[in-house]
C-alpha cells in the first residue's frame, strides 16, 4: 500500500531528493551537503516496521480469538446460560456484549490516545497502552464463572487496542523514511490479518488438546501477554519519533534519530530537507487558533463537510461488507452448517484473509482504487447471494449433516468472499481515507472516519446474534445489498487517487471533478488556478510554504530548521 507524498511533484520539478534518495539530476548537486543515495532499507527501519506493527498483531489476535472461544466447551459451560436439562448456550444479549464491548473500548481508546501522546510522547504512550491492554487481559483470564468479568475485561483491553490502532501508524509515519513509509505502514494491516490467523491456529490446537478444560481458552488468551510484552518492552530500545522531539525543541535528538533510521550522515541533504519540512508545518500549526476553533473551521472549510461524510460513509460500508460476520462469529456460523470441526474452517478462512492481503497491496497501485473497489463490491455481492440462498433454501438447518454438499458450498463461497474483501475493501479503504483530507485537517478527518469504523464494528458485533436468530442465513442478503450500495457510492463519490499526490487529490475535490472522469483528468499548474482556489489549496496544505520559501530563499534555506531549533531551545 503506497502512501503519496504531497511534495513529490514539487521535488520532481525542482530536482530535490527523489524516491531512492539520489538527486534527480546527476549534474545537480546541493553544495555543502551529502547527496549520496539513501539506502533502500536499513536494519533500523526494518526492525522498527516489524516491532511497532505488533500493535496491529495485538488487535488482530484479540479479534480472532473471541470467535473460537464462543464455540469452546469449557468457555460455554463457564460463562454461558443453561437450559433446564443442563445444556449450556449463549443468549444473543450475552454473546453480543462479550464480543462487542471490545469495540466500544477501542472507540474511546482511539479518541483519548492522541492528546495523551501529544503530551507524553508516542513511545511512552505505546508502553502505557500495552500495560492497559494487559490489565484487561488479566481481568479476563482470572474469570471463573462470571460472564460480565469477561465482558468488562474486553472493554478495558479495548482501550489499549484502540489506542495502539492510532499510535502505531502515527509512530511509523513520523519516523520512517519517506521513500519506504507506505511499505512500512502497510505492515500494520498485514499484522492485523496475521494476528487473526494465528489466533485461529491457537484456538484449534488448544481446543483439540485441552478440550473441556479451562486451559482450552486460557492458553490462547494468555499468549496475548507475550505479544504485548514484545511491543511494550521492545519499544524501549527505539527512539522517540523525530517529529515529536522537534515539537518539544529537541532538534538534535530529532536529527540523530533520522540519520540512524535513514542510515546516512548528519549532513545528508534529505535529513536537512525533512527537518525544514517539519519546521514549516510546525510554524503553520502554531499560527492556528485553539483546538475547538480548528474543529469548527474544519466543517466549514471548502468541501470538507462533504469529504468528512464520505470518509465516515466508506468506513461504515467497510463494516457492512459483512467480513466481521465471519471473523467474529465464524466458528458458530459453521457449526450451524454441520461442519464437524468449525475451528479448522475458521483457520482456513483467516489464512486466506492473511495470504491474499499481500495481493491487495499490489493491485491497489496497479489497477487503481475505484475499479478495484467496485469489482470487490460486485464479487462480494455474488458470494453473499449464493451463501445466503444455499444456507436458507438448501441447507437442512435442523440436521445439517443431511445436506453435506450445501454445507461445503457455503464454506467455498465464504472463502471466495474473504478473498474479495482482503484484496479490495480490507486494505484500500484505509488508503483512500489517508488520501481524502488536506494536511491541515488530515488527523481530525481520519479520527472521525476511524470512529465511524469502530461504531459500526460494535453495532454489527452486538446485533448480529439477534438478526441471525430471526432470519438465519438470509442475513447474507442484507450484506449483499450493502455491497451494491457501496459499489454505487464508490462510482459516484470517490475520486481516483492512483498516481496522484495528496495536493492533486485535494485540488480535484475543490474543483468538483466528476469521480468517474477523475482517472483521466489533468491537474492544471497552481499558478494557472483562480486566486480563490489557489488560496483554499494553500490554506489547507501548509506544506506549500516549503515550495514558496525555498523558491524565494534558495536551497540554502534548509538551514532554517536548525535556526528554528536554536530559537526554540532559547525559549
Amino acid at each position: 500500500m503506497k502512501l503519496f507524498d504531497p511534495l513529490s511533484s514539487w521535488k520532481a520539478r525542482h530536482n530535490a531528493v527523489n524516491g531512492n534518495g539520489a538527486s534527480s539530476s546527476s549534474s545537480e548537486k546541493h553544495e555543502g551537503y551529502d547527496d549520496s543515495p539513501l539506502p533502500r532499507l536499513t536494519w533500523a527501519s526494518f526492525s522498527m516496521g516489524i516491532l511497532v506493527s505488533m500493535g496491529g498483531f495485538i488487535f488482530g489476535y484479540d479479534t480472532g480469538q473471541i470467535s473460537g472461544f464462543l464455540g469452546m466447551e469449557d468457555f460455554l459451560n463457564r460463562f454461558g446460560q443453561h437450559h433446564a436439562d443442563g445444556t449450556a448456550y449463549f443468549s444473543n444479549v450475552r454473546s453480543g456484549l462479550i464480543v462487542a464491548l471490545l469495540s466500544i473500548g477501542t472507540l474511546f481508546g482511539a479518541l483519548i490516545a492522541a492528546p495523551i501522546a501529544d503530551r507524553i510522547g508516542r513511545k511512552i504512550s505505546i508502553m502505557f497502552w500495552c500495560c492497559i491492554f494487559s490489565v484487561g487481559m488479566i481481568v479476563q483470564i482470572s474469570a471463573t464463572h462470571k460472564w460480565y468479568q469477561i465482558m468488562l475485561g474486553r472493554f478495558v483491553a479495548g482501550f489499549g487496542v484502540g489506542a495502539l490502532s492510532l499510535l502505531v501508524p502515527m509512530y511509523q509515519a513520523e519516523t520512517a523514511p519517506r521513500h519506504i513509509r507506505g511499505a512500512l505502514i502497510s505492515t500494520y494491516q498485514l499484522m492485523i490479518t496475521f494476528g487473526i490467523f494465528l489466533a485461529a491456529v491457537f484456538n484449534y490446537a488448544a481446543e483439540r488438546h485441552q478440550k473441556g478444560k479451562k486451559a482450552s481458552w486460557q492458553i490462547t488468551m494468555g499468549l496475548s501477554f507475550v505479544f504485548a510484552a514484545i511491543l511494550g518492552v521492545g519499544i524501549v530500545f527505539f527512539p522517540e519519533t523525530p517529529r515529536y522531539n522537534y515539537r518539544k525543541g529537541k532538534i538534535d535528538k530529532a536529527k540523530q534519530t533520522m540519520t540512524h533510521i535513514y542510515g546516512v550522515s548528519d549532513n545528508h541533504y534529505s535529513v536537512h530537507y525533512e527537518l525544514e519540512e517539519i519546521r514549516v508545518k510546525l510554524e503553520a500549526e502554531s499560527a492556528k487558533g485553539s483546538s475547538w476553533q480548528e474543529w469548527y473551521s474544519m466543517f466549514f472549510a471548502p468541501k470538507m463537510a462533504y469529504r468528512i461524510a464520505l470518509g465516515m460513509g466508506l468506513q461504515m460500508f467497510q463494516q457492512l461488507t459483512g467480513a466481521n460476520y465471519f471473523f467474529y462469529y465464524g466458528t458458530v456460523i459453521f457449526e450451524g452448517t454441520g461442519i464437524n470441526n468449525s475451528f479448522v474452517t475458521q483457520m482456513i478462512l483467516n489464512g486466506i484473509n492473511f495470504g491474499t492481503t499481500f495481493y491487495g497491496l499490489y493491485i491497489v497501485e496497479h489497477y487503481g482504487r475505484r475499479k478495484s473497489l467496485m469489482a470487490g463490491s460486485a464479487w462480494m455481492f455474488i458470494c453473499f447471494m449464493i451463501f445466503a440462498s444455499v444456507g436458507h433454501f438448501s441447507l437442512d438447518r435442523e440436521t445439517p449433516n443431511n445436506t453435506p454438499k450445501s454445507a461445503r458450498a457455503m464454506i467455498v463461497f465464504a472463502c471466495f468472499f474473504i478473498f474479495g474483501f482482503a484484496t479490495t475493501w480490507g486494505p484500500m479503504i484505509w488508503t483512500i481515507c489517508g488520501e481524502l483530507y488536506p494536511s491541515r485537517y488530515r488527523a481530525k478527518g481520519m479520527a472521525l472516519s476511524t470512529a465511524s469504523n469502530w461504531l459500526w464494528n460494535f453495532l454489527l458485533a452486538f446485533f448480529t446474534p439477534f438478526i441471525t436468530g430471526d432470519i438465519d442465513f438470509r442475513y447474507g442478503y442484507v450484506f449483499a445489498a450493502c455491497n451494491v450500495l457501496a459499489g454505487i457510492a464508490i462510482y459516484f463519490f470517490v475520486i481516483e487517487g492512483q498516481g496522484r499526490t495528496l495536493e492533486e487529490i485535494d485540488t480535484m475535490y475543490l474543483m468538483d471533478v466528476k469521480p468517474w472522469e477523475s482517472s483521466k483528468w489533468v491537474v492544471p499548474p497552481l499558478e494557472q488556478m483562480s486566486g480563490k482556489l489557489r488560496q483554499n489549496i494553500e490554506e489547507a496544505n501548509p506544506e506549500k510554504a516549503i515550495e514558496r520559501g525555498l523558491n524565494g530563499r534558495g536551497e540554502g534555506s534548509v538551514t532554517g530548521a536548525e535556526e528554528a531549533g536554536a530559537e526554540r531551545k532559547e525559549e
